[in-house]
């Protein structure tokens, strides 16, 4: 009993010795899955009913099977026209949004796995959806204004992490209409969450120096660590720095090629000799195969207590954390006169306003220009004349 409705058609095939029949659903030409992208030809239902029922109670079976089986064959036809004609499915607003924003955010950043962590704790573990509207979205705002942070529950989650985190879920909510999860976007209604301008700690270069000379308690940290000072680099990017990363130039010298676990962004950056020879590249050894870890034995939890300790030790006073390596090179980098498109691509930034914060930051620069303004007479310019005129 094969019920056919243009492209979707209730299809049997026969199981277990023939004795049974299993319903499946045969799409012409085929359906795209969205969430495989594969295109798919047959769906089995899980429904089965007698081949050759002997009494009534199994013909009844049957048809109650038969029956559910056709409700199922009619609501996939229907998803099908709707997608056609660019109706919004009512069975997709019962879809669960949490689970498609979890496998989106797998696939993307870290930045998208903690925004779900804090969308999940906002909506207490249930979305769908059809519950995606302006409303939500706008309290989930506020939300991230005033809420804790999530691995220090007494410390407010900062204003720029707030509106970093915000962005990222507007972000989301493109990529869900895009993929027809959700019947509207409402990005267009959605203001953004101001930034409030912050200093961005960094090391001078007499400072760098001083800590260069400290000893510290983990090597691999003091190592990994100076040199981020001097490549800009990442603490997710040392952590998965692999040997076979760098390479020669043709013409002489070396570069790091990294795929930036943050941003994804490949970047290809000349790495200075003292560099190289901080992390021991030129030093041979036989047991050193190309795609060990550079900085074997470095752990998350160094860069933390032991990292302050450390710098204790050198007398540097500021709140460093191991991002601020990054943002000694950058700023390091400027203020010998660096471009700041050069600093921009070797930072792996996307855009060049982000870089230009290590120019805002560059006290060699300000300090030569404070002398520029006086209020003394400058002393004119007396031109003597020869005796031949």
């Amino acid at each position: 009993m094969s019920n056919i409705c243009k492209t979707v058609t209730l299809r049997k095939r026969s199981i277990k010795n023939g004795t049974m029949q299993s319903f499946y659903l045969d799409y012409y030409p085929g359906y795209r899955d969205e969430s495989t992208m594969k295109v798919q030809r047959h769906e089995s239902l899980g429904i089965y009913i007698y081949s050759k029922p002997k009494n009534q109670r199994e013909r009844d079976y049957n048809d109650n099977m038969t029956e559910k089986a056709e409700a199922i064959r009619c609501r996939r036809f229907e998803s099908i026209v709707n997608e056609r004609y660019d109706f919004f499915d009512k069975e997709k607003q019962k879809g669960d949004f949490l689970a498609y924003f979890k496998k989106k955010a797998e696939e993307k950043t870290t930045k998208w796995e903690n925004v779900y962590k804090y969308f999940e704790g906002f909506v207490e573990g249930k979305c769908t959806s059809g519950e995606i509207s302006v409303d939500l979205c706008v309290r989930f705002m506020e939300y991230l204004q005033t809420t804790t942070q999530i691995r220090h529950p007494k410390q407010k989650l900062h204003t720029n992490t707030a509106s970093g985190y915000w962005s990222t879920f507007r972000a989301v909510l493109h990529t869900a209409y895009r993929d027809h999860k959700i019947k509207e976007n409402p990005n267009g209604f959605l203001d953004r969450i101001d930034t409030i301008p912050t200093e961005k700690e960094h090391l001078s270069q007499q400072e760098l120096i001083t800590l260069a000379a400290t000893p510290c308690e983990h090597e691999v940290l003091k190592i990994a660590f100076l040199f981020s000072c001097l490549t800009g680099l990442r603490r997710s990017d040392i952590l998965a720095l692999t040997w076979n990363r760098i390479q020669p130039y043709g013409d002489g010298g070396m570069y790091i090629t990294v795929r930036m676990q943050k941003t994804k962004q490949l970047i290809k950056n000349p790495v200075s000799k003292e560099a190289l020879d901080l992390i021991g590249f030129y030093n041979e050894d036989e047991n050193r195969k190309p795609t060990d870890k550079v900085f074997e034995g470095l752990t998350c939890s160094m860069t933390q207590k032991p990292l302050k300790k450390w710098l204790d030790a050198s007398g540097v006073t500021k709140h460093i954390s191991y991002h601020c390596s990054r943002h000694t090179f950058g700023s390091l980098q400027v203020d010998a006169g660096t471009s700041i498109y050069a600093v921009q691509h070797m930072l792996g930034h996307k855009n060049v306003s982000t870089t230009q914060v290590y120019a805002d930051m560059s006290d060699e620069t300000k300090r030569q220009s404070v002398d520029c303004i006086t209020l003394k007479p400058r002393p004119t310019l007396t031109i003597v004349k020869s005796a031949n005129g």
